[in-house]
Protein backbone atom coordinates (compact mmCIF):
# COMPACT_ATOMS: atom_id res chain seq x y z
CA UNK A 1 0.00 0.00 0.00
CA UNK A 2 1.38 3.31 -0.82
CA UNK A 3 0.57 6.75 1.18
CA UNK A 4 1.84 10.01 -0.56
CA UNK A 5 1.59 13.60 1.14
CA UNK A 6 2.96 16.31 -0.35
CA UNK A 7 3.38 19.52 0.55
CA UNK A 8 3.36 22.54 -1.82
CA UNK A 9 5.62 25.60 -0.73
CA UNK A 10 3.95 28.29 -2.68
CA UNK A 11 0.47 27.96 -1.18
CA UNK A 12 1.82 26.41 1.83
CA UNK A 13 -0.94 23.59 1.51
CA UNK A 14 -0.92 19.99 2.15
CA UNK A 15 -2.26 16.99 -0.68
CA UNK A 16 -2.38 13.94 -0.21
CA UNK A 17 -2.60 10.91 -3.00
CA UNK A 18 -0.52 12.61 -5.28
CA UNK A 19 -0.03 10.96 -8.68
CA UNK A 20 3.38 9.81 -8.88
CA UNK A 21 3.75 10.02 -12.71
CA UNK A 22 3.84 14.15 -11.57
CA UNK A 23 6.98 13.31 -9.79
CA UNK A 24 9.38 15.83 -11.07
CA UNK A 25 6.59 18.68 -10.89
CA UNK A 26 5.85 18.04 -7.49
CA UNK A 27 9.88 18.25 -6.26
CA UNK A 28 10.41 21.04 -8.67
CA UNK A 29 10.65 23.77 -6.29
CA UNK A 30 13.43 22.82 -3.54
CA UNK A 31 10.89 24.14 -1.10
CA UNK A 32 8.60 21.54 -1.65
CA UNK A 33 8.35 18.08 0.23
CA UNK A 34 6.69 14.88 -0.68
CA UNK A 35 6.49 12.16 1.43
CA UNK A 36 5.77 8.28 0.49
CA UNK A 37 4.47 5.82 2.82
CA UNK A 38 4.67 2.18 2.25
CA UNK A 39 3.31 -0.22 4.27
CA UNK A 40 2.76 -4.10 3.73
CA UNK A 41 3.90 -3.68 0.41
CA UNK A 42 4.66 -5.73 -2.91
CA UNK A 43 8.24 -6.07 -4.47
CA UNK A 44 5.87 -4.60 -7.74
CA UNK A 45 5.32 -1.70 -5.34
CA UNK A 46 8.70 -0.61 -4.45
CA UNK A 47 10.36 -1.75 -8.01
CA UNK A 48 8.05 1.39 -8.71
CA UNK A 49 9.26 3.43 -6.52
CA UNK A 50 12.60 2.49 -6.96
CA UNK A 51 12.39 3.34 -10.43
CA UNK A 52 10.82 7.01 -9.94
CA UNK A 53 14.04 7.65 -7.74
CA UNK A 54 16.67 5.84 -9.00
CA UNK A 55 17.25 3.94 -5.85
CA UNK A 56 20.80 1.57 -6.36
CA UNK A 57 19.66 -2.12 -6.08
CA UNK A 58 21.48 -2.87 -2.92
CA UNK A 59 19.29 -0.44 -1.48
CA UNK A 60 16.19 -2.13 -2.69
CA UNK A 61 17.13 -5.32 -2.07
CA UNK A 62 17.56 -4.65 1.82
CA UNK A 63 13.92 -3.14 2.07
CA UNK A 64 12.81 -6.85 0.85
CA UNK A 65 15.57 -8.56 3.55
CA UNK A 66 15.10 -8.26 7.15
CA UNK A 67 18.24 -6.49 8.21
CA UNK A 68 19.88 -6.84 11.67
CA UNK A 69 20.69 -3.75 13.28
CA UNK A 70 20.16 -0.03 12.19
CA UNK A 71 23.14 1.34 9.58
CA UNK A 72 23.15 4.16 7.26
CA UNK A 73 24.15 4.38 3.59
CA UNK A 74 25.48 7.61 1.56
CA UNK A 75 24.56 7.32 -2.06
CA UNK A 76 25.22 10.49 -4.34
CA UNK A 77 21.88 11.86 -4.24
CA UNK A 78 19.71 10.65 -1.13
CA UNK A 79 21.01 8.38 2.22
CA UNK A 80 19.58 5.34 3.17
CA UNK A 81 18.92 4.27 6.36
CA UNK A 82 17.38 1.07 8.65
CA UNK A 83 16.09 1.69 11.80
CA UNK A 84 13.82 -0.95 14.24
CA UNK A 85 10.97 0.04 16.14
CA UNK A 86 10.29 -2.08 19.42
CA UNK A 87 7.05 -4.34 19.88
CA UNK A 88 6.48 -5.67 23.53
CA UNK A 89 3.76 -7.78 24.38
CA UNK A 90 4.92 -8.92 27.88
CA UNK A 91 1.80 -11.85 27.44
CA UNK A 92 3.62 -13.75 24.80
CA UNK A 93 3.86 -17.07 25.66
CA UNK A 94 5.37 -19.13 22.37
CA UNK A 95 7.78 -16.39 21.35
CA UNK A 96 9.81 -13.02 23.07
CA UNK A 97 7.67 -10.90 24.52
CA UNK A 98 9.87 -8.07 22.77
CA UNK A 99 10.62 -8.16 19.02
CA UNK A 100 11.52 -5.11 16.62
CA UNK A 101 9.87 -4.12 13.15
CA UNK A 102 12.43 -3.06 10.46
CA UNK A 103 11.86 0.86 8.94
CA UNK A 104 13.72 1.60 6.08
CA UNK A 105 14.22 5.17 5.03
CA UNK A 106 15.36 7.26 1.40
CA UNK A 107 15.86 10.75 1.95
CA UNK A 108 16.42 13.08 -0.64
CA UNK A 109 16.72 16.53 -0.88
CA UNK A 110 12.89 17.16 -0.75
CA UNK A 111 11.27 13.94 -0.44
CA UNK A 112 11.63 10.80 2.01
CA UNK A 113 10.31 7.48 1.39
CA UNK A 114 9.54 5.33 4.13
CA UNK A 115 9.07 1.54 3.89
CA UNK A 116 8.08 -0.90 6.71
CA UNK A 117 6.30 -4.50 6.73
CA UNK A 118 3.30 -3.49 9.03
CA UNK A 119 1.43 -0.39 10.18
CA UNK A 120 3.85 1.54 12.25
CA UNK A 121 2.54 3.41 15.18
CA UNK A 122 6.14 5.96 14.99
CA UNK A 123 4.86 6.59 11.19
CA UNK A 124 0.99 6.76 12.24
CA UNK A 125 1.36 9.75 14.55
CA UNK A 126 3.39 11.68 12.41
CA UNK A 127 1.10 10.23 9.15
CA UNK A 128 -1.92 11.80 11.22
CA UNK A 129 -0.83 15.38 11.44
CA UNK A 130 0.87 15.54 7.89
CA UNK A 131 -2.95 14.83 7.02
CA UNK A 132 -4.15 18.49 8.92
CA UNK A 133 -1.51 20.27 8.72
CA UNK A 134 1.87 21.40 7.36
CA UNK A 135 3.67 21.67 11.02
CA UNK A 136 6.32 18.55 10.00
CA UNK A 137 6.94 18.96 6.25
CA UNK A 138 7.28 22.62 5.94
CA UNK A 139 10.63 22.43 8.18
CA UNK A 140 12.28 19.65 5.89
CA UNK A 141 12.65 16.00 4.92
CA UNK A 142 15.48 15.67 8.13
CA UNK A 143 12.68 16.94 10.44
CA UNK A 144 10.18 14.82 9.40
CA UNK A 145 12.75 12.16 10.05
CA UNK A 146 13.26 13.36 13.42
CA UNK A 147 9.74 13.28 14.39
CA UNK A 148 9.54 9.68 12.82
CA UNK A 149 12.52 8.51 14.73
CA UNK A 150 11.90 10.21 17.90
CA UNK A 151 8.07 8.46 18.18
CA UNK A 152 10.42 5.24 17.88
CA UNK A 153 12.45 6.22 20.83
CA UNK A 154 9.66 7.76 22.60
CA UNK A 155 7.44 4.44 22.21
CA UNK A 156 10.65 2.72 23.82
CA UNK A 157 10.09 4.85 27.28
CA UNK A 158 7.19 2.93 28.51
CA UNK A 159 9.43 -0.65 27.69
CA UNK A 160 12.11 0.32 29.68
CA UNK A 161 10.04 1.58 32.86
CA UNK A 162 8.12 -1.40 32.48
CA UNK A 163 11.10 -3.39 33.10
CA UNK A 164 12.55 -1.49 35.23
CA UNK A 165 9.26 -2.31 37.95
CA UNK A 166 9.60 -6.00 36.96
CA UNK A 167 12.97 -6.01 38.01
CA UNK A 168 11.88 -4.36 41.14
CA UNK A 169 9.33 -6.94 41.80
CA UNK A 170 11.93 -9.69 40.76
CA UNK A 171 14.46 -8.77 43.37
CA UNK A 172 11.56 -8.44 46.27
CA UNK A 173 10.74 -12.50 44.71
CA UNK A 174 14.16 -13.42 45.61
CA UNK A 175 13.18 -13.76 49.09
CA UNK A 176 10.06 -14.76 49.18
CA UNK A 177 9.31 -17.25 46.36
CA UNK A 178 11.35 -19.85 45.10
CA UNK A 179 11.12 -22.32 42.33
CA UNK A 180 11.37 -22.24 38.21
CA UNK A 181 9.08 -19.30 37.86
CA UNK A 182 12.00 -16.67 39.17
CA UNK A 183 14.51 -18.47 36.92
CA UNK A 184 12.15 -18.03 33.81
CA UNK A 185 11.58 -14.72 34.61
CA UNK A 186 15.31 -13.98 34.95
CA UNK A 187 15.49 -15.26 31.51
CA UNK A 188 13.24 -13.88 29.69
CA UNK A 189 14.25 -10.35 31.39
CA UNK A 190 17.84 -10.65 29.95
CA UNK A 191 16.39 -11.67 26.52
CA UNK A 192 14.79 -8.80 26.62
CA UNK A 193 17.42 -6.60 28.17
CA UNK A 194 19.96 -8.03 25.13
CA UNK A 195 17.12 -7.46 22.02
CA UNK A 196 16.55 -3.80 23.40
CA UNK A 197 20.63 -2.80 23.48
CA UNK A 198 20.86 -4.84 20.11
CA UNK A 199 18.21 -2.34 18.60
CA UNK A 200 19.17 0.63 19.83
CA UNK A 201 22.75 1.08 20.20
CA UNK A 202 23.71 0.80 16.28
CA UNK A 203 20.41 3.41 16.01
CA UNK A 204 22.13 5.83 18.50
CA UNK A 205 25.47 5.27 16.50
CA UNK A 206 23.74 7.46 14.21
CA UNK A 207 22.52 10.22 15.84
CA UNK A 208 25.20 10.46 18.80
CA UNK A 209 26.98 13.19 16.60
CA UNK A 210 25.20 14.56 13.06
CA UNK A 211 29.01 16.12 12.35
CA UNK A 212 30.81 12.87 12.81
CA UNK A 213 31.04 9.53 10.39
CA UNK A 214 27.46 8.81 10.47
CA UNK A 215 26.63 11.98 9.45
CA UNK A 216 24.43 13.30 7.21
CA UNK A 217 22.49 16.54 5.62
CA UNK A 218 20.80 18.50 8.72
CA UNK A 219 19.56 22.21 8.99
CA UNK A 220 20.97 24.20 11.41
CA UNK A 221 17.31 24.72 12.86
CA UNK A 222 17.10 20.97 13.22
CA UNK A 223 20.54 20.08 14.87
CA UNK A 224 19.38 20.71 18.09
CA UNK A 225 16.47 18.27 18.23
CA UNK A 226 19.28 15.57 16.81
CA UNK A 227 20.58 16.31 19.97
CA UNK A 228 18.02 15.67 22.21
CA UNK A 229 17.35 12.96 20.13
CA UNK A 230 20.47 11.72 21.08
CA UNK A 231 20.54 12.32 24.94
CA UNK A 232 16.83 10.69 24.69
CA UNK A 233 18.64 7.50 23.30
CA UNK A 234 21.70 7.90 25.81
CA UNK A 235 19.39 8.13 28.49
CA UNK A 236 17.24 4.58 27.31
CA UNK A 237 20.48 2.83 27.09
CA UNK A 238 21.78 3.82 30.38
CA UNK A 239 18.47 2.76 32.06
CA UNK A 240 19.30 -0.71 29.94
CA UNK A 241 22.66 -0.97 31.38
CA UNK A 242 21.89 -0.34 34.70
CA UNK A 243 19.06 -2.93 34.34
CA UNK A 244 21.44 -5.46 32.97
CA UNK A 245 23.94 -5.10 35.98
CA UNK A 246 20.63 -5.22 38.20
CA UNK A 247 19.74 -8.06 37.09
CA UNK A 248 22.81 -9.70 37.30
CA UNK A 249 23.20 -8.96 40.81
CA UNK A 250 19.41 -10.21 41.31
CA UNK A 251 20.81 -13.83 39.48
CA UNK A 252 23.40 -13.78 42.05
CA UNK A 253 21.40 -12.93 44.68
CA UNK A 254 19.28 -15.70 43.78
CA UNK A 255 21.78 -18.16 43.63
CA UNK A 256 22.89 -17.28 47.08
CA UNK A 257 19.50 -17.67 47.79
CA UNK A 258 19.21 -20.83 46.86
CA UNK A 259 22.41 -21.91 48.03
CA UNK A 260 21.64 -20.75 51.32
CA UNK A 261 18.31 -22.68 51.33
CA UNK A 262 20.24 -25.51 50.23
CA UNK A 263 22.72 -25.61 53.28
CA UNK A 264 20.48 -25.33 56.03
CA UNK A 265 18.57 -28.31 54.54
CA UNK A 266 21.57 -30.30 54.30
CA UNK A 267 22.23 -29.27 57.89
CA UNK A 268 18.97 -30.40 59.44
CA UNK A 269 19.23 -33.41 57.51
CA UNK A 270 22.63 -34.02 59.04
CA UNK A 271 21.63 -33.49 62.53
CA UNK A 272 19.12 -35.78 62.18
CA UNK A 273 20.94 -38.29 60.84
CA UNK A 274 23.53 -38.22 63.89
CA UNK A 275 20.80 -37.93 66.16
CA UNK A 276 19.91 -41.45 64.91
CA UNK A 277 22.44 -42.76 64.62
CA UNK A 278 23.15 -43.69 68.31
CA UNK A 279 19.62 -44.38 68.23
CA UNK A 280 19.89 -47.05 65.46
CA UNK A 281 23.24 -48.51 67.47
CA UNK A 282 21.14 -48.79 70.96
CA UNK A 283 18.36 -50.33 69.29
CA UNK A 284 20.20 -53.01 67.45
CA UNK A 285 22.27 -54.23 70.24
CA UNK A 286 19.30 -54.34 72.68
CA UNK A 287 17.40 -56.53 69.62
CA UNK A 288 20.08 -58.63 69.40
CA UNK A 289 18.77 -62.24 69.99
CA UNK A 290 20.61 -63.42 73.31
CA UNK A 291 19.99 -63.14 76.45
CA UNK A 292 21.48 -59.82 78.77
CA UNK A 293 20.41 -58.62 81.96
CA UNK A 294 17.30 -57.27 82.36
CA UNK A 295 15.70 -59.12 79.37
CA UNK A 296 13.04 -60.76 81.39
CA UNK A 297 11.89 -57.30 83.08
CA UNK A 298 8.97 -56.26 81.58
CA UNK A 299 9.81 -52.50 82.50
CA UNK A 300 13.43 -52.54 80.91
CA UNK A 301 11.77 -51.71 77.60
CA UNK A 302 10.34 -48.07 78.73
CA UNK A 303 13.83 -47.38 80.26
CA UNK A 304 15.53 -47.48 77.57
CA UNK A 305 13.08 -45.62 75.72
CA UNK A 306 13.91 -43.32 77.72
CA UNK A 307 17.38 -43.11 77.81
CA UNK A 308 17.04 -42.83 73.82
CA UNK A 309 15.10 -39.59 74.28
CA UNK A 310 17.35 -38.29 77.02
CA UNK A 311 20.39 -38.77 75.01
CA UNK A 312 18.53 -37.35 71.47
CA UNK A 313 17.56 -34.73 73.95
CA UNK A 314 20.88 -34.38 74.82
CA UNK A 315 22.36 -33.90 71.35
CA UNK A 316 19.88 -31.29 70.20
CA UNK A 317 20.57 -28.80 73.25
CA UNK A 318 24.54 -29.74 72.54
CA UNK A 319 24.14 -28.69 69.01
CA UNK A 320 21.85 -25.31 69.77
CA UNK A 321 24.50 -24.47 72.37
CA UNK A 322 27.20 -24.34 69.48
CA UNK A 323 24.50 -22.78 67.21
CA UNK A 324 24.50 -25.61 64.88
CA UNK A 325 20.95 -25.15 64.52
Amino acid sequence: MIKTYWYNHADTRMYHDVDLNNTKELLASPENLLWIDLYDTSEQELAYIGQIFNFHPLALEDCLQESPRAKIDDYDDYYFFVFHALRYFEEAEEEDEISSIELDVFIGPNYIVTIHPVALLAVGKVARVSLKTNEYMKRGPDYLLYKIVDNIVDDSFPIIERLGERIDELEDDVFLSKGQNITEEISTLRRTIILLRKVLIPQRHIFVNIKGRYSFFVHDDNIPYYLDLADNLNSILDSANTYRDLLNSTMETYYSVLTGRTSEIITILTIISIIMMPLTVITGFFGMNVDFPGREKPYAVWFILFGMIALAGGMVSFFRSRKWV
